[in-house]
């Protein structure tokens, strides 16, 4: 087991304490009846920034202060991790620099831009975007923050599961939305070193399944045939030699994908029974219990709702529809 990790991952937890919240567990009493299980839901909706990338983010510039100080930082991001970025260099009044896909959602784009960052708007998927900010961070000497591919940002993601283990170690399950995999990667490290019997399970949209499609291929490969989807803060594949798919093999028990009609779905009961407005991101660990029951009937569940930041307009379609 990866002990290193798991104690950077206890140090995360104690700098990181003022930028991230401890996200409350509740019961999801729907699921928890249809499967015969307890199932709790993690909110990391309700962090600062409406999803769990603050842990990462604030763990990887607060662990390399002074050097983003003098240096400035520069970040590629889908949406919410540029969001953490910009809110933790805020507070700390550091410069930023972001690297976004020119695809990135309206309201993630107009989050950021009222932080008053410099967006650099990219044509192609979220690699070519981490790729212009390595390249703008080794030419301008700026500090890179990247949003899975680092070992602190993986400490700070694994926060959640520090926190999962303190409030509830009699879990048997924990089911976890994959996008670069540094969520998974620090949730997974962090919890089967505390107890390795721990199933940990990885949801990705099947429109965007670079992870599985890469785990069946037993290598990283981003050769995938992507379609739109609306977990959009998922979508993309991994940076070359990215550190999480090593750790995801190595740690992870199994990887399943989803529709999406059941993400929307999971949307929708997010907020007619627990009243909480999540993105589709945020909903595929919802998704995925819901579309194989077979696989989770009888078990302590964790799922973590990873963020909530989805456009008024098009959450409110999903929601009010029917």
């Amino acid at each position: 087991m990866n002990v290193l990790l798991a104690r950077k991952i206890e140090e995360a937890a104690v700098r990181i304490r003022g930028y991230a919240l401890h996200t409350p567990l509740s019961e999801s009493l729907e699921l928890s009846a249809r499967l015969g299980s307890k199932v709790y839901l993690k909110w990391e909706n309700t962090q600062p920034t409406g999803s769990f990338k603050i842990r990462g983010a604030s763990n990887k510039i607060l662990a390399n202060l002074e050097s983003c100080r003098q240096k400035g930082v520069v970040a590629a991001s889908t949406g919410n991790h540029g969001l953490a970025a910009a809110h933790v260099c805020s507070q700390e009044k550091l410069r930023l620099e972001l690297y976004v896909p020119r695809t990135i959602s309206a309201v993630k784009k107009g989050y950021l831009e009222d932080y008053g960052v410099k967006l650099n708007l990219v044509d192609g998927p979220c690699q070519q975007a981490e790729k212009l900010a390595r390249e703008a961070a080794r030419s301008a000497g700026l500090v890179f923050v990247s949003p899975y591919n680092d070992e602190e940002v993986i400490a700070g993601q694994g926060t959640c599961g520090l926190e999962i283990w303190a409030d509830w170690p009699e879990v048997e399950e924990v089911v976890v939305p994959v996008g670069g995999g540094g969520l998974i990667a620090g949730i997974a490290c962090y919890l089967k070193e505390k107890n390795p019997s721990i199933i940990i399970t990885g949801i990705e949209p099947e429109n965007s399944a670079f992870i599985k499609h890469s785990w069946l291929q037993g290598r990283l490969d981003n050769n995938f045939p992507e379609k739109p989807t609306i977990a959009e803060a998922v979508a993309g594949g991994l940076e070359d030699n990215s550190i999480t798919f090593e750790l995801i093999q190595k740690y992870v028990d199994r990887l399943l994908t989803v529709t999406e009609e059941a993400i929307i779905q999971a949307i929708i009961i997010c907020f007619r029974h627990h009243r909480q407005q999540v993105e589709g991101a945020g909903a595929l660990s919802l998704a995925g219990i819901r579309s194989y029951p077979e696989l989770f009937s009888g078990r302590k569940l964790v799922a973590i709702v990873s963020g909530g930041n989805i456009e008024d307009n098009l959450w409110e379609k999903l929601v009010f529809s029917e």
